[in-house]
């Protein structure tokens, strides 16, 4: 048998462990806490309630929110310029993805100098970053868990992949209730982030027996909880959706993800385009190039989507990709690239920039920019 590995933070996870924040930040020697977050997050209450938490017990801080969906690089390097005047220590992130890769960027150069250009690619950090504590506010991205970061590189106009073992925050504190604020249309994008997570992690070349189990299990809970939680908002789905986008995220930190993510970082790279919007949209089409090469994989995954088995591997995998579509459709979210794109001129470079991203490295079927513009034209 091969040899695996399988990292991940220690995890707190349930109602009201927000409260442990501090305490786990004075376990990692926190003396000034780098606090990373944004307006959204503070407009629903949870910047001040965590601020709360944090003064209870004592503990100084620093706090900084300039942070955007797909945050920038120069907001990091202005993050991190902050860190060192002031002189902080532990770095604590409370949000969605935004702030979480943010909040590792951030580590990141204080740590190891620089510009985060320079950290591009995979195992290019050679320095331990601060310790790190991460307070996920919505499920999808699970930056929380990962060993990945996503900065946009604006001059260039590409969203650039860091994976990076030290990239792995120390402890992650995840509590259900904080999902209690979001509204519909928030909870929609992180899902198939989320679902895309499972699918192209179990899929991947360098899956293994712990990825794969993770990989079915969130893969299952999503399958079961999205539409309950979208019609009723109810905290017992919106749970199960968060366990299950913690089981995806265990599965694709160690197990990687593949053309699917390569294809939604060109698009927000160029054009902004929300990371679980662009999942929702190209997923179908990905898992659909890639099952001639897993055939007896994508229809698990099929199963699992369907309830059922049908009489081959390639007829049960595509029923569960047209049940995906159905899913889109039923939600009521974007089914085409042109619902989001002002124009089909910038596919050519976005395909371009995509054949780039390490994280096509991991995907089970090669491609090439042609083949990533024939996946975009079909989507348009």
């Amino acid at each position: 048998m091969d040899i695996f590995k399988f990292a991940i933070p220690e995890v707190i996870f349930g109602r009201g462990s927000l409260q442990y924040a501090s305490i786990c930040a004075k376990r990692l020697g926190a003396s000034k806490i780098f606090v990373v977050s944004d307006p959204g997050v503070e407009s629903a209450g949870w910047v001040e309630n965590l601020l709360d938490i944090l003064r209870k017990e004592r503990l100084d801080f620093v706090y900084f929110n300039d942070v955007v969906p797909n945050p920038r690089d120069f907001q990091v390097h202005n993050g991190a310029d902050l860190y060192r005047r002031e002189e902080a220590d532990v770095v604590l992130a409370l949000g969605g993805g935004s702030p979480m890769d943010a909040a590792k960027g951030i580590a990141l150069i204080v740590s190891n100098g620089g510009e985060i250009a320079d950290y591009e690619g995979a195992n290019m950090v050679r320095r331990p970053l601060p310790p790190m504590v991460f307070i996920p506010t919505t499920m999808g991205s699970e930056s929380n868990i990962s060993q990945f970061t996503v900065v946009t590189d604006v001059e260039r106009r590409v969203k650039m992949t860091v994976i990076s073992r030290t990239l792995v925050p120390n402890i992650s504190i995840t509590d259900p209730l904080l999902l209690e604020t979001l509204s519909r249309e928030q909870i929609i994008p992180p899902l198939f982030d989320s679902l895309a997570h499972a699918v192209e992690s179990y899929v991947s070349p360098i899956a293994n027996p712990f990825t794969e189990a993770w990989s079915l299990k969130g893969l299952d809970l999503l399958i079961r909880h999205i539409r309950p939680a979208l019609e009723h908002c109810r905290l017992e789905d919106l749970e199960q959706l968060a366990i299950a986008g913690t089981s995806s995220g265990m599965a694709f930190t160690n197990a990687s993800v593949g053309l699917g993510h390569a294809l939604a970082h060109a698009l927000g790279g160029m054009h902004d385009v929300v990371h679980g919007t662009a999942h929702s949209l190209l997923l179908p089409s990905v898992m659909r190039f890639n099952l001639p090469v897993c055939e007896a994989k994508m229809a698990k995954i099929g199963e699992i989507i369907t309830g059922k088995r049908l009489r081959t591997d390639e007829a049960t995998a595509l029923a569960g990709i047209e049940a995906l579509e159905q899913l889109r459709e039923e939600i009521g979210i974007p089914c085409r690239l042109r619902e989001i794109l002002p124009d089909r001129t910038m596919l050519p470079q976005a395909s371009h920039n995509a054949v780039k991203d390490i994280c096509l490295l991991t995907n089970p079927r090669q491609a090439d920019w042609k083949d990533i513009l024939n996946i975009y034209y079909e989507m348009w």
